[in-house]
């Protein structure tokens, strides 16, 4: 019988505390962090740049940056940005086809309650693949979907002459601003909807009968219509959850990070005087070396934030597995296997009394 959203957190809870502290693996650990990472299973974090504010103060290293760039070539300038651009495309490709049989790689480290990357990798290429295409052709949905609904109101109101005089259509703009708006958040909570059930309820699919996204969506979407309201309880209470584990991620992740940040701003200080004082200035070397390092930085601090986040990132896809196992009789039979039949030992007739010896003839 399916159980509901709350009844699913007593197992997945009890999944978590077993595979994380029973025992504690610093080994997996970490690679539940960086799987988690690449899957993308971090929470939002929370953070706010807005209490952040440049100094209006000219410093010496804005002086050197700002003397550094009028001597660059224009054209040199160009190219910088543009092989930054391409590169990061080329990147963010890569990343969602790597974080697409992560997803695998995860579902598979949830069931065996021990994340194998190498063993896990090498069987869900194909699966992986799948999901990859399927993610392209939501995002190219989505980016679509955004392009018609902004472009054609947009497109309407320059017709109609309310953006070259904007005070004089005051309130069409405003209705018509308020009317968009909704349309736009309904637009977007449906694809967010429709990629976390993905995510969720087709991936196992994909995952164990080796099926396309389209194909899971197709027996997925019977399970749906006829309990509405269970998927409702469903993506309701993994919303409020999602954002406590992310408020509390984030006051922990700040904490380690201004923690680790002392060292590393302290070696970067040292750099920059040292930098200053050799009379290095900004050029196309120097600010192409500042963006790598810079990476490399975020991408540290990111790990970090996910080795604190290795316990949501175990939590909520062991709590839809739980939830779907009910509603999917191939992922119950992984998640609690049949015992063994017992072996019932087979009666051996007894022996036969022994002959008695033979008589002496004569």
């Amino acid at each position: 019988m399916p159980i509901s959203a709350v009844d699913t957190l007593s197992p997945a809870f009890q999944h978590t505390k077993q595979q994380l502290l029973q025992p504690f693996r610093v080994g997996q650990w970490a690679k539940l962090a960086l799987v988690g990472f690449l899957a993308g299973e971090l929470s939002s974090g929370g953070c706010n740049t807005s209490s952040f504010q440049l100094p209006t103060r000219t410093s010496g290293s804005q002086q050197l940056l700002d003397y550094g760039l009028r001597g660059i070539d224009p054209a040199l300038y160009a190219g910088l940005i543009a092989v930054l651009i391409v590169a990061a495309l080329v990147l963010g490709v890569l990343f969602l086809y790597v974080g697409s049989v992560m997803r695998f790689v995860l579902f598979d480290s949830i069931l065996a309650k021990s994340c194998e990357i190498r063993k896990s990798w090498g069987r869900r290429q194909g699966p992986g693949l799948r999901y990859f295409l399927w993610q392209i052709l939501l995002l190219l949905g989505f980016l679509a979907g955004m392009i018609i609904l902004v472009g054609i109101p947009a497109a309407f109101a320059f017709a109609a002459g309310w953006l070259k005089e904007p005070s004089r259509h005051t309130v069409p703009l405003v209705l018509g601003g308020m009317l968009l708006f909704m349309v736009l958040f309904a637009f977007v909570a449906c694809w967010f909807v429709v990629h976390v059930m993905t995510k969720d309820f087709v991936v196992p699919q994909m995952a164990l009968e080796d099926v396309s996204a389209m194909e899971g969506w197709r027996r997925f979407w019977p399970m749906l219509k006829t309990e509405k309201g269970g998927y409702a309880g469903y993506i309701g209470l993994k919303i409020v959850m999602a954002i406590g584990a992310a408020v509390l991620v984030s006051i922990i992740s700040t904490i380690v990070i201004l923690i680790l940040l002392i060292p590393v701003g302290g070696v970067g200080a040292v750099l920059v005087l040292g930098g200053k004082a050799a009379g290095l200035q900004w050029n196309l070397y120097t600010i192409t070396l500042a963006v790598v390092v810079g990476t490399i930085l975020v991408g540290l601090i990111l790990y970090v934030i996910s080795l604190v986040s290795v316990p949501p990132i175990v939590f909520f896809p062991a709590y839809s597995i739980y939830f779907f196992a009910s509603r999917y009789p191939a992922l119950q039979q992984l998640l609690y296997p049949a015992p063994p039949a017992p072996v019932i030992p087979v009666a051996t007739p007894p022996l036969p009394p022994p002959l008695p010896p033979p008589e002496p003839i004569g």
